[in-house]
């Protein structure tokens, strides 16, 4: 893999994402130069993974949707929870899709005036991203189908993270 690719005009972070994703095996699907998808099966649902590059602002966004869509009657509690969430993480963040309920979480990297990126940088955003989403998809179950409040929820998803090291 290459290391640190040298500021250039032709420099799109998404070719080394895209090596990366082909070496896991994932299916994944480039539609254009600014967006790269990919799927991969996680141990509690598949992750819908994408890249997004915003060459005009040198922004690099990796997003990680889980495999589930919340009903509307649950918002109010999910965004309780999402907060909850949020201050557990040192780096991205999560939040709810306003047109189709996903679960996502979101970490954007800013990729200007010569600042770059490298595979291994990018495997380690990757990897961050979905142990969170892993860390965190029993507490969002357990608000949506298991009618625990957020507070309860948060305390699982931190108990089975303890309770795993």
């Amino acid at each position: 893999m290459s290391s640190m690719i040298p500021a250039d005009p032709m420099f799109n972070p998404l070719d080394i994402a895209e090596r990366v994703v082909m070496d896991r095996d994932w299916v994944f699907d480039r539609p254009d130069e600014a967006e790269l998808i990919a799927e991969m099966n996680g141990v509690w649902c598949n992750y819908r993974i994408w890249f997004n590059w915003q060459e005009d602002s040198g922004g690099l966004t990796l997003c990680c949707a889980l495999d589930s869509k919340l009903p509307k009657n649950m918002l109010a509690k999910m965004h309780t929870l999402l907060a909850l969430v949020n201050e557990k993480l040192w780096l991205g963040h999560f939040d709810i899709s306003s047109e189709d309920g996903a679960v996502t979480f979101r970490h954007s990297l800013l990729l200007r005036d010569g600042a770059t990126t490298n595979a291994e940088h990018l495997r380690e955003l990757l990897d961050l991203a979905i142990e969170e989403c892993e860390r965190f998809y029993p507490a969002f179950q357990s608000v949506v189908w298991g009618g625990k409040s957020p507070a309860e929820a948060i305390e699982i998803a931190m108990f089975e993270t303890v309770a795993e090291a």
